[in-house]
C-alpha cells in the first residue's frame, strides 16, 4: 500500500464538501492499495455549448484525483502537503450531457519531493474519454 494516510470513502468524500468537487458532484467510489476511483455525472454545470463534456472539467478531475492521492501519500502526513505544478490531458472521446464519467488515479512516481499521477477517465461503456498526468511538488508546512 502506498498510502501514508489510509483512505476511507467517508473521508475522501468529506474532503470534497464546499469545493468545486461538490459543486460538480464528483464522488469517490472506491480505492485499492495504489489507486482511487471516482465518478461524476455530466450535467449542465460540466458541459460546453455543444452539450458535451468540457475539456477543462477533465483537467479538473485529473487535478482533483491526483491532488487527493498525493496528499494521502506524502512521506510525512500532517507536516507536508502537495501542490500541482504541471498538468496535461489528451481528450480522446466526447461525452454527452446526461451521461456519467469515471476516473481512476494511479501513481507513476511517488517520491519524497516530486509525485507524478496518471488519471484515466472513461465513459459508462469503459471507453477511454481522457488520459492525463499531474506532477506535484511535496512541500513542508
Amino acid at each position: 500500500m502506498i498510502w501514508t494516510t489510509p483512505p476511507t470513502l467517508e473521508g475522501l468524500n468529506a474532503s470534497n464538501e464546499d469545493t468545486a468537487a461538490s459543486h460538480l458532484d464528483l464522488t469517490f467510489t472506491g480505492f485499492g492499495d495504489d489507486y482511487l476511483l471516482a465518478e461524476m455525472p455530466v450535467t449542465s454545470r460540466s458541459v460546453q455549448p455543444m452539450r458535451r463534456l468540457h475539456g477543462g472539467i477533465s483537467c479538473f478531475i485529473i487535478e482533483t484525483l491526483g491532488s487527493v492521492a498525493g496528499m494521502l501519500s506524502v512521506p510525512k502526513p500532517g507536516k507536508q502537503y502537495i501542490v500541482g505544478t504541471e498538468i496535461n490531458a489528451s481528450h480522446l472521446r466526447g461525452v454527452s450531457e446526461g451521461d456519467k464519467i469515471f476516473g481512476k488515479v494511479t501513481p507513476v512516481r511517488v517520491g519524497r519531493r516530486v509525485q507524478v499521477w496518471q488519471v484515466d477517465i472513461t465513459d459508462k461503456a469503459g471507453r477511454l474519454v481522457c488520459t492525463g498526468r499531474i506532477n506535484c511538488q511535496v512541500l513542508g508546512m
